[in-house]
C-alpha cells in the first residue's frame, strides 16, 4: 500500500485517489441495490400470497392496502384510480373511456416504480466506460514524468526505466479493476429490473381483468 501512494507525480497520485473513491462508490451503490431487491423481492413475495389467496375483490382491496412493495403500490394506484372513476369526475385527468384512464394510470405508476429502481445504473455505467480511461489517462501522465526525470538524469538504465514506468502502469490497473466491478453489478440490474418490470405488467395485465368484471364502468 505504501508503495502504490509513492508516485512522484501529483497527478497520477489524484489519478489513483479518484479511482479508490469511484470503486468505494461502485460497491457502495451495488451492496445498497442488493438490499434493495432482496427486500422488494421479499415484499412482492408476501403480498402476492396475500392477494391472490382471498375469495372477493373487497378483500383484494383489503390486502393491498395492507400490503407493501411495487406490485402492492401498483394495486394501490389502480383501486384508487377505480374510487375516482366512481365518482363524477370533470376534470382534463379523467378524459377519455374509464378502462383507458385506469390502464394510463396503471402505466404511470409502473414508470415511476421503474424509474426508482433504476437509480444508481447511470452512475454504474458511467464509471464502468470511464474508469479504464482515467487509469490510462494516469497511466500516460506516468510515463512521460517518468521520461522527463530520465532525461533529467541523463541514465537510460534498464533499472532506473523499470521502476517509474512501473509504477505509471499501475494507474491503468487499478482502473481497469475499478471498471470491471461496475460493469458487472450495471449488467447484473438491469436484467433484474427487466425481470422486474415484467412482472409488474403482468399484474397490471391481470389487475385490468379483474377490474373489468367487478366494474360495470370498465
Amino acid at each position: 500500500m505504501n508503495e502504490l501512494f509513492s508516485v512522484n507525480s501529483p497527478i497520477v497520485f489524484g489519478t489513483l485517489v479518484l479511482l479508490i473513491v469511484l470503486s468505494i462508490v461502485t460497491w457502495s451503490i451495488a451492496l445498497f441495490k442488493l438490499w434493495k431487491q432482496w427486500q422488494a423481492k421479499k415484499d412482492d413475495r408476501a403480498f402476492n400470497d396475500s392477494f391472490w389467496s382471498v375469495r372477493e375483490w373487497g378483500e383484494a382491496e383489503q390486502a393491498a392496502q395492507n400490503s407493501q412493495g411495487d406490485i402492492a403500490r401498483l394495486a394501490q394506484s389502480g383501486f384508487a384510480e377505480l374510487k375516482t372513476l366512481n365518482e363524477t369526475q370533470h376534470d382534463l385527468k379523467h378524459v377519455g373511456a374509464p378502462r383507458e384512464v385506469l390502464e394510463r394510470q396503471l402505466r404511470q405508476q409502473l414508470q415511476n416504480i421503474q424509474r426508482y429502481h433504476e437509480r444508481g445504473l447511470a452512475e454504474l455505467a458511467t464509471i464502468g466506460s470511464t474508469a479504464p480511461f482515467v487509469g490510462l489517462f494516469g497511466t500516460v501522465w506516468g510515463i512521460m514524468h517518468a521520461l522527463q526525470n530520465i532525461g533529467q538524469s541523463g541514465s537510460a538504465s534498464l533499472d532506473v526505466v523499470a521502476g517509474p514506468i512501473g509504477e505509471a502502469l499501475v494507474a491503468t490497473a487499478i482502473g481497469i479493476a475499478t471498471a470491471l466491478p461496475a460493469v458487472l453489478a450495471y449488467n447484473f440490474f438491469l436484467r433484474r429490473l427487466k425481470v422486474h418490470v415484467t412482472d409488474l405488467e403482468n399484474f397490471a395485465h391481470d389487475f385490468m381483468r379483474l377490474a373489468q368484471k367487478h366494474n360495470s364502468k370498465l
